[in-house]
């Protein structure tokens, strides 16, 4: 049996010439003889590393994946509580606050300590591991064409999960008009090392990339039933592929493959008769797949002794989401999201929400997160991709795939009348139905971005974040202390993150970063 080195280099820089890199970082060497070593080396370095924890003292690579995408979008508001130090970095309120901001140097915190962008690194270091796996996998030809098509497949979707990431977040989002020359993020997909330094592709082919790994990934995939939903399989692949079609406006093949996912036995869960607290447990059958961290119990909670004072800094629920949770019940429509989603704060700060989609730690609430939000496919996603796919198209059918999903969530099948919206107005449903659904599970940030730049019924919303000061007195809410505005996507730099300042050091001025965010005045009323 031939016995293959992978050598993967792994160090705090992406891409480099290669003599340099090689004397100044270690390797990794990882040994396989067979698709068996493989599948080890895609479970440990490949999937993202999954981490329930919920301390929100450290941000690292061993920690939390991009918990700040949470807080940059107009469902959250910060919330303080009790006594709390608002110079202890121990905070999620103090640590995230130049995100929540929208602040000139993002990863810095209240204190002024600087944060590593170890998102950068992380997704790129995943990209280098599974690269190898697509590039090597064939050689093992003893070993049964199945078992190759699943490892290939499997990795094909990585590659796409992080590339998609990487490209929405450091990256202007996707527009048919100036993807070929926006800047996305640059593109390795060999698996040795390139003696040169990196710049950036064109989102345009970035996106390409992303949609050729997914339709290859489907493909692999298909037939194959995994043991668990922390392995990907062709649902997840192809619900991923519509999302990604959805953003580059192209709805028919965003339809198509919502309808290859449904084809396959897609299933909603009913909230009807919930048997659970929760939606997002492993029981439940709409997980698709799920990966990485989970970020919102440390971000949203409700535990009045946590970070080491009788209070804390963190998120709550904004008042803008709540009311749409509420929209419908003076019309006798009850939307079952409104219990099953929220969890309300302690007696002492009545009226505030926290958002509850899966066990976790918090208060009550006993046992820990095993469906994470770095990374979450749902079926429920198809339905929302297909129904505004085709309002786009000013498809009739899209009112009947919208209510497919609604009849699972409001109570007893009472609806919202929307059988005579259509065009813009029906288009408005669909997303706003979408934010009442997949809130705090990494959407709305990307979604906010791309309805910006639409071909059709273009959406440019402006964001306020209220800041908060310590009340400085036990079990008592923060004091308003004005707020910070984010102007529409497209008119605003800080829709985009700074490409990280050791990569653009690294690559000698072949990475050009975005353009610089302006400083952003407090607003005092």
């Amino acid at each position: 049996m031939k016995r293959l080195l992978f050598v993967i280099v792994v160090g705090c820089f992406l891409f480099s010439s290669c003599g340099n890199f090689l004397e100044e970082y270690s390797k990794d060497l990882v040994y396989a003889s067979s698709c068996e070593d493989l599948d080890e080396i895609i479970i440990g370095n490949g999937y993202m590393k999954r981490n329930a924890n919920q301390e929100y003292a450290y941000y690292t690579e061993n920690e939390q994946y991009y918990p700040y995408l949470h807080v940059m979008d107009d469902d959250v508001e910060e919330f303080l509580s009790g006594a709390v130090k608002m110079l202890a970095n121990a905070n999620p309120a103090v640590r995230y606050r130049n995100f929540y901001t929208w602040g000139e140097r993002p990863f810095s915190d209240m204190t002024g300590m600087e944060l590593v962008d170890s998102d950068w690194k992380r997704l790129y270091e995943h990209i280098g591991y599974v690269n190898v796996i697509i590039s090597y996998v064939k050689e093992f030809e003893s070993d049964p064409e199945e078992i190759r098509h699943r490892i290939t497949g499997e990795a094909q979707f990585l590659r796409g999960w992080y590339y998609y990431m990487l490209v929405n977040l450091y990256a202007k989002p996707y527009s048919k008009e100036t993807a070929g020359k926006d800047l996305g993020v640059p593109l390795n997909i060999t698996e040795f090392i390139e003696d040169k330094y990196f710049s950036r592709d064109p989102v345009e082919k970035v996106y390409e990339q992303i949609v050729l790994d997914l339709k290859n990934a489907a493909d692999n995939l298909a037939g194959v039933v995994q043991p668990t939903f922390y392995r990907v399989n062709e649902a997840a692949a192809r619900t991923l592929l519509s999302r990604v079609y959805l953003y580059m406006g192209e709805w028919q093949l965003a339809i198509d493959e919502c309808d290859k996912v449904l084809a396959l036995g897609c299933k909603l869960r009913d909230m009807n008769g919930l048997d659970e607290k929760w939606l997002n447990t492993v029981n439940s059958p709409e997980i698709l797949f799920t990966q990485g961290s989970y970020a919102i119990g440390g971000l949203m909670n409700n535990n009045t002794s946590r970070y080491g004072v009788i209070g804390g800094g963190r998120y709550r629920v904004s008042d803008e989401l709540l009311t749409l949770y509420k929209k419908y019940k003076n019309d006798g429509v009850v939307d079952l999201r409104e219990s099953v989603f929220l969890e309300p704060s302690s007696s002492y700060c009545p009226g505030y929400f926290f958002i509850r989609k899966t066990p976790d730690y918090s208060n009550n609430r006993k046992g820990s997160a095993k469906v994470y939000d770095a990374c979450l496919i749902r079926s429920a996603e198809v339905y929302l991709n297909k129904a505004e796919a085709q309002a786009m198209l000013d498809q009739v059918d899209a009112i009947n795939t919208i209510k497919v999903l609604m009849e699972k969530r409001y109570k007893d099948g009472v609806l919202p009348a929307i059988d005579g919206l259509k065009g813009k107005d029906l288009v408005d449903f669909i997303r706003e139905e979408r934010r009442r659904e997949l809130t705090c599970e990494g959407h709305r940030w990307f979604d906010l971005r791309r309805y910006a730049v639409s071909p059709k019924y273009p959406e440019l919303k402006e964001i306020t974040h209220g800041v908060y000061q310590s009340a400085m007195a036990s079990m008592k809410p923060g004091v308003y202390d004005g707020s910070y505005t984010l102007k529409p996507c497209g008119q605003d730099n800080a829709w985009v993150l700074p490409i990280p300042d050791y990569e653009i050091i690294f690559d000698r001025g072949a990475m050009v970063d975005n353009d610089k965010r302006e400083p952003r005045e407090k607003n005092e009323n």
